[in-house]
């Protein structure tokens, strides 16, 4: 059994019971540092981490415990830090979470596939986010891979980590309406109720998916106010200059606006809307 030596406070270890498979390396190092220093880069991830952490609807002025399944190089953790939360990152890059060290990132930090599901105790967070992750679980890597179960078995360790009524907000990039129709049954199949935000479902630049499941019960996803940084999407599609602050943008073509899809599973048709024991993982407990 191999663990990354990361700085989770405490890792209880089976190795009898446990095999651990070599992770594919997505980005090499030098892709890596080129990625986590791209300023444009590092603005797009600060935006939909602030978006996805809207989504979680989390309580004011309360710090929570949240989880950050393809987390990188650190850089939706950062905005998590930045909000006053604690949260625990999980990825498949190697390379990524060396830079996430050199960052001096403040969460916990574990290398781990998502598709061979979670390792933590029940109950443990508060929420979770991922960005620009949840797809990649799509596509059969090796042969040994199936899509639907990697699936099934991420969503169903997830719903078990996660608080009753507690939500996980997924930025993905879906490739076609099958990706999202897979992903949507397998999660409904662990347990979990939800529904899909469009953000300028009009615009092919600016359209953006989250995900939005419940761990529990079923909700209303939250509508949140027109936000500064989504202006400033529509502003660069559009080719304006940034206007005062508090200014909304002209509607033009291709920013027509956020679309809201209020969820529970009889509302919505696009709605996603038990628990799964994993031994490939070590038992983990973080402080």
């Amino acid at each position: 059994m191999y663990i990354w030596p990361y700085t989770v406070s405490a890792v209880v270890c089976h190795v009898c019971k446990c095999v651990l498979v070599l992770y594919l390396q997505f980005y090499n190092e030098q892709e890596a540092k080129k990625y986590s220093q791209n300023s444009r880069m590092i603005e797009i991830q600060t935006q939909m981490s602030e978006r996805a952490v809207e989504l979680l609807s989390l309580p004011e002025d309360q710090p929570c415990y949240l989880l950050d399944v393809g987390c990188g190089s650190g850089l939706s953790g950062d905005y998590l830090s930045e909000a006053g939360h604690y949260w625990v990152g999980v990825d498949i890059s190697t390379a990524m979470l060396d830079v996430a060290l050199q960052r001096d990132v403040e969460g916990d930090l574990l290398l781990g596939d998502m598709g061979e599901g979670l390792p933590f105790r029940p109950g443990m967070f508060d929420g979770c986010i991922s960005i620009s992750a949840l797809q990649w679980l799509c596509n059969a890597d090796k042969k040994t891979h199936s899509p639907p179960k990697r699936l099934y078995r991420f969503f169903s360790t997830l719903y078990s980590s996660l608080a009753r009524g507690a939500r996980a907000v997924f930025q993905i990039y879906p490739e076609n309406s099958e990706q999202l129709e897979l992903i949507t049954a397998q999660a409904m199949k662990a347990g979990f109720t939800g529904g899909m935000v469009v953000d300028y479902p009009n615009s092919s630049k600016a359209k953006k998916f989250f995900l939005c499941l419940f761990a529990g019960v079923s909700g209303v996803l939250p509508k949140v106010p027109f936000q500064k940084y989504e202006r400033k999407v529509c502003e660069e599609e559009q080719g304006l200059d940034h206007g005062k602050e508090g200014e909304t943008p002209p509607a033009g073509e291709g920013c027509k606006g956020r679309h809201q899809v209020h969820g529970s599973s009889q509302e919505t048709s696009l709605l996603i809307p038990r628990l799964l024991h994993v031994s490939v993982w070590p038992s983990l407990h973080v402080q």
